[in-house]
Parts: structure tokens; sequence; C-alpha cells
């Protein structure tokens, strides 16, 4: 499913420790609404860290509903463990309250297109048609 879940209408938790971008941008955009989206709590990759680290061009490009919703965001930082500091030092709690993702622009819900990830240069995902290629005679080569 490649991070495709909906809530349908629960309250949920996903667990996504060490998951490239795309899947929680995935996820983001399967619920793309401020009522599926305040149902969410995800632990994970820091979305701030990740703003960071990217270029905001890229991230707008290659990871647009991260982008988006950052403002509609809470995150906290899990505690540090002193003895997996290369591990673990990235993990936030991140939530979705409905009154900021409210005060969000109009236009932040209008795009809903599915993520393609055709110019993205560090996809951190296999997506099922890469998987495809990978089995089919034609891809062994001779």
């Amino acid at each position: 499913q490649e991070g495709k879940h909906g809530v349908e209408g629960s309250a949920t938790l996903f667990y996504m420790v060490h998951c490239g971008k795309a899947l929680y941008n995935n996820l983001l955009w399967r619920n793309w609404s401020a009522g599926a989206l305040s149902k969410m709590v995800i632990i994970g990759n820091s979305f701030k860290g990740i703003e960071e680290r990217l270029l905001s061009r890229v991230l707008e490009r290659d990871y647009s509903y991260i982008a988006k919703v950052l403002k509609g965001t809470e995150e906290v930082a899990l505690p540090a463990h002193p003895r997996y500091l290369d591990t673990f030092n990235d993990t936030s709690v991140h939530w979705f309250p409905l009154q900021k993702l409210e005060e969000l622009s109009p236009e932040v819900w209008d795009c809903v297109e599915e993520p393609t990830y055709q110019d993205c240069d560090d996809l951190e995902i296999i997506r099922k048609e890469d998987r495809a290629d990978e089995r089919s005679p034609a891809a062994a080569g001779p």
C-alpha cells in the first residue's frame, strides 16, 4: 500500500519509525482532510527535521503534503536514549489539531493529486510497479 492507509473515521495511531519521507507523504495524501488528519497521531521521523534537511523547493515538489501540513501539525520530540543516540535521535510524536488545520488557507486543501515521485532523486520506498519490473522475465535480462 506504500503508506496509503486511511483512518476510515476512527482515531488511529501510526507507528512509522525510520520510514521514508514518501510513506509519510502518501499517508497524509490518503487522509487529506481536516477531519481525517485530526484523527491521526504519527510516531515517526520528525517533520521539522525533514523540513530542516531538505531544500524548500524539493520538499514542496516531492513531498508536498508534508510541506502543506507543517503549520497544522503539533510535534513533540521523544527523549533521546543515551544508548541509541544514532538510531532514534529524530523520533517525534505528531498530531493535527482540528483548530490548527481549519486555520490553514483553503487553497491548502484544493490539491488532492496522488503523489508520483517522478522527479524524486532520493525515493526511499519500493513502489508496486518497481517490484513488478524486478520480477518480470524481461527485467531479468539475457
